[in-house]
């Protein structure tokens, strides 16, 4: 294949009919991929599609159930990123890969420390550090603990922990722009030019439409774990891309959604949330009414979270905008108020901010709802007893016992336990964040189970989903952010997976 020059463009590494398999699952079936020196090689496709996990393989972070991977015309298998690195592969992943408690320094050397007379050298650590941060336009004290600083420079560190490998050849970036600024972005664009120049191949995941044809040169489109597309990014436009992304209209099993829609319980009018580099939210507006599942679709960054955050009294301090209750104006002031005023959040991340790992499956269970429990100061444990045994049951919690630690269940039924904790609340509406990521079919189904039947109840629900298919069988009405604006609303037969993505890529 010829590069722009019309030179040969060398192939620096070929995944060859790799396959993954786990339990229940293949999240590759038999995949190609080229990457070419000194060039973007941009992979997307649809949450679940199996990018992440070709870009672990090639990291060396996981293994390939069957097919090859040549690196340099030599067929390899990396046991560790250790191995990776030595070979010039490096990656920056999507969730952050560092200690809060270590300092800048300390992170950046980790695992790859400067050593002298058998002693680590700091002093020349922090050298280099402070190098390489000049480097990538970022005034940050070397010894500043990485918890102090704030999502984006994190980030901006993990790239950092890439450019001190020797002899760097391949740059895997997993959604590299999610949390920086615009400004961070022109820097980094600048690095991966500079990266280019040097014949460094860049893998580049993203979902930011407006980044890949900036600086993509090479496109790999992947869906339900198989590659479906490959093409140069100059020959192709945006409805290229939504297309391949997600194909034929699927066929799919409906979920049974509560046909009995009540009055107008929410109503949110103009909300803006500033930031840093511009606006999470940009004039939003929408309504909710008793018994609706209402979908919200979005790819990262579209300011979905934010959302939510700001409708549970995360978010106070900036707001702006009006939320109504029933008619009645409602300030988010705080979670303990939103919480008293009829709502319920289940967090993305079950792990940080929907369980406490050091509590028992009862105790997060009753967590948020202990005044329910307790008369003159004191606990009633009869009645905490049998809230904690109902919900059990009713939301099909897998526990011999309850008394055992949280962390002894499965994902799925740590899940569960998350919504029940809120539901014990007795909310009238429930705000949910990608209820079913990390969990297995069968618990997804549970899930699903669990939120129709608190629908048909008269809860008013929000559902954040990055999967397509999940916002489209589970919701009754969706509405589309893009960039923190609001870019469709869809009802009925306009539910359709090519409507929400050209929604959602709308700049």
């Amino acid at each position: 294949m010829s590069g722009d020059s019309g030179v040969v463009t060398d192939v620096c590494l070929e995944a060859k009919e790799v396959s993954k398999l786990y339990p229940g699952t293949i999240a590759l079936d038999k995949v190609n991929m080229k990457l070419y020196k000194g060039k973007v090689n941009v992979l997307i496709g649809e949450n679940g599609a199996g990018k992440s996990t070709l870009m672990k393989i090639i990291a060396g972070v996981e293994s390939p159930s069957d097919g090859k991977i040549i690196f340099n015309g030599k067929e390899v298998r990396f046991n560790n990123t250790r191995e990776a690195g030595e070979a010039g592969i490096g990656i920056i992943h999507q969730e952050l890969n560092l200690f809060p408690n270590l300092t800048v320094a300390e992170n950046i050397f980790m695992a790859r420390e400067i050593a002298k007379f058998g002693k680590i050298n700091e002093a020349d650590q922090k050298a280099r550090t402070k190098e390489v941060l000049e480097k990538l336009e970022q005034a940050i004290d070397p010894n500043t603990l990485v918890g102090e600083l704030r999502v984006g420079q994190q980030q901006i560190i993990e790239i950092a922990k890439t450019m001190i490998q020797k002899k760097l050849q391949i740059l895997i970036m997993d959604e590299p722009t999610s949390s920086l600024s615009g400004a961070e972005v022109k820097v980094l664009f600048r690095l991966i030019e500079e990266l280019k120049q040097q014949g460094v191949a860049i893998v580049y995941i993203s979902h930011r439409m407006e980044e890949i044809m900036q600086i993509g040169d090479y496109l790999t489109i992947l869906r339900d774990g198989k590659l479906v597309a490959s093409e140069k990014v100059k020959s192709i436009d945006l409805k290229w891309i939504v297309t391949n992304m997600v194909g034929e209209e699927r066929q799919r099993v409906q979920i049974k959604k509560n046909k009995n829609i009540g009055k107008e319980i929410l109503t949110v009018k103009n909300l803006v949330l500033p930031r840093a580099d511009g606006l999470a939210l940009d004039n939003v507006s929408f309504s909710l009414h008793q018994g609706e599942i209402l979908g919200i679709y979005g790819l990262l960054g579209a300011g979905r979270t934010e959302l939510l955050e700001s409708l549970m009294g995360k978010n106070y301090g900036d707001l702006m905008g009006e939320v109504f209750v029933d008619g009645t104006l409602t300030k988010p002031t705080s979670v303990h108020k939103q919480i008293k005023n009829g709502f319920a959040y289940i967090p993305e991340d079950r792990q940080k901010e929907g369980l406490v790992q050091t509590l028992s499956i009862a105790q997060n269970l009753t967590l948020s709802s202990m005044d329910n429990y307790t008369k003159s100061f004191h606990l009633v444990n009869s009645k905490e007893e049998h809230a904690i045994k109902q919900t059990v049951k009713d939301f099909f919690i897998k526990v011999s016992n309850t008394s055992l630690p949280i962390f002894s269940l499965s994902g799925g039924n740590q899940q569960k336990v998350v919504i029940g904790k809120a539901i014990l609340t007795s909310p009238r509406i429930l705000l949910l964040d990608e209820p079913t990521r990390g969990i297995d079919v069968s618990a997804k189904a549970d899930v699903f189970k669990i939120v129709n039947k608190l629908a048909e109840s008269g809860l008013g629900v929000i559902l954040v989903s990055s999967e397509l298919k999940e916002i489209i069988d589970g919701s009754n009405r969706v509405i589309v952010l893009s960039k923190g604006k609001l870019t469709g609303e869809f009802r009925g037969d306009e539910i359709t997976e090519h409507a929400l993505m050209e929604a959602a890529t709308k700049v």
